[in-house]
């Protein structure tokens, strides 16, 4: 069994909780946000780990264009995995509504089935839920609170315009 990791780093949004093994990225919660879940029992304290995403997360931050080049391991089902490989392929700086999403992976009726396995993505930012909004164009389910998601896509879309 790969050995587990944790660390939090600082971000302009509040600390981030990074969760993983030596090689691959599990989780990347706000802290506090909503299903964040307890940091692992197992799980050492180490920054070392997480040296690269933190790297990339500062540029994120600085509003680096680049996008994140990180091993990811997705703990989910088929359908799941299938929306969050999905929300990867929205472009920086623009948004989605849930039923286009739904329609993007083969399924079109299953609008709510991705909302929920939008809310049950464990890579925040890295894997950009926030980038879907409601059909109405509002902000809408992001466990790490609207007032984030908000100033998530102000970012994106300054870093695009310059």
């Amino acid at each position: 069994m790969n050995t587990l990791y944790h660390t939090i780093c600082g971000s302009p949004l509040g600390p981030i909780l990074l969760i993983g093994t030596a090689t691959h990225l599990r989780g990347l919660y706000f802290v506090g946000q909503k299903r964040q879940p307890p940091v692992p029992l197992e799980s050492i304290a180490s920054e070392a780990p997480f040296s690269q995403v933190r790297q990339q997360l500062d540029e994120y931050f600085k509003g680096s264009p680049a996008g994140f080049d990180v091993s990811l391991e997705f703990a989910g089902t088929p359908f799941q995995q299938s929306v969050w490989r999905a929300l990867q392929t929205i472009p920086r700086g623009e948004t989605i509504t849930y039923a286009r999403l739904a329609q993007r992976i083969g399924k079109p009726t299953a609008t709510r089935a991705v909302a929920l396995a939008n809310a049950c993505n464990r890579l925040s930012i890295i894997v950009p839920c926030h980038r879907v909004i409601g059909a109405n164009g509002s902000l809408t389910g992001y466990a790490g609170g609207l007032e984030r998601k908000s100033r998530l896509l102000a970012l994106e879309a300054r870093s695009i315009g310059e």
